[in-house]
């Protein structure tokens, strides 16, 4: 007798005989674990200006209330956490500077925790550090002076530098090892600000005072665009913004932090107005809106894509 078969039938015969007679598949290649990443840096358009922003650090922290919410029980504590899906035992922290292409001039705000992750992150983006024209420091926190000089020396050998007056003057009676280190020796290359100051035509001092004395921020103007760089004013997505009466280990006045924080906050809400956070997620980028006797976090998409 004479057995016929169509083609699809001979295939599928012919498929299973291996594993009918107890052959082994054929063996792949096993993909490696590559491990967590992400972008290094994250580059749109205000206006006039380019503007990016720089990972050049994460770690995670353990014991956050350490950090956060030292003016509430631990049960508060986790029942926020919980109700926004984080965890109420680690969190994770990134330190995010920010350069800003205005087409005549490179400013970089902060320099993050050492030259290598500074230098690291601009590259990434596509700059190098002889490039940048003004450094801008916020704050002299070590994570924000951290990348201003190292064994090799000066990191930003052709930048001048911008700071604020009230925030130097803080610091230059401390006796602060890392200021001593880091900004003391950049001192007569500085300007300093004041309230209202003009780094440059459209990036703006405001007074943010309290995480520490002379802490500011920066408002970017082009094109009738608007974003502030917030720097430390609020330093976590849920736990600054949700309460932003709860006290934090940095701030130096705690109060005067409280209120700036509402005070600013409450402006970026009513205004609609993007803003980089140097500790949000990255990459940092988001907008404010009213919740409750807060405030909430809301992580731009693709706005600000759009230019």
């Amino acid at each position: 007798m004479t057995v016929s078969m169509n083609r699809r039938q001979a295939l599928m015969t012919g498929a299973a005989l291996p594993l009918a007679a107890g052959a082994a598949a054929p063996a792949r290649a096993q993909a490696p674990m590559m491990g967590a990443g992400t972008v290094p840096f994250n580059r749109f358009k205000l206006g006039g200006f380019e503007v990016t922003t720089l990972l050049a650090g994460t770690r995670t922290v353990p014991e956050p209330q350490k950090i956060f919410g030292l003016n509430v029980s631990e049960e508060t504590f986790a029942e926020v956490s919980q109700a926004n899906l984080i965890p109420d035992d680690r969190a994770q922290f990134f330190f995010t500077p920010t350069v800003v292409n205005t087409g005549s001039e490179l400013v970089l705000f902060d320099t993050g925790l050492n030259p290598d992750g500074i230098t690291g992150a601009l590259a990434a983006a596509g700059y190098s550090p002889d490039q940048v024209d003004t450094v801008v420091i916020t704050h002299m926190h070590g994570d924000h002076i951290g990348g201003l000089s190292g064994e090799a020396g000066e990191t930003f050998a052709n930048a001048r530098y911008v700071t604020g007056a009230t925030e130097f003057d803080a610091w230059d009676m401390s006796g602060d090892e890392g200021f001593e280190a880091k900004v003391r020796p950049l001192a007569e290359k500085m300007t300093f600000l004041e309230d209202g100051g003009d780094v440059a035509s459209g990036i703006t001092a405001m007074a943010a005072f309290g995480h520490t004395p002379g802490h500011m921020a920066y408002m970017l103007e082009s094109d009738g665009r608007q974003l502030l760089i917030a720097a430390d004013f609020a330093n976590h997505y849920v736990w600054s913004l949700a309460h932003p009466e709860w006290e934090v280990l940095y701030d130096r006045d705690k109060a005067a932090a409280a209120e700036t924080r509402k005070r600013l906050l409450g402006m970026l809400a009513a205004e609609k107005m993007p803003f980089i956070g140097y500790h949000m997620p990255f990459p940092g980028t988001g907008f404010v809106e009213t919740r409750g006797e807060g405030y909430r976090y809301l992580p731009s998409s693709y706005q600000l894509m759009l230019g």
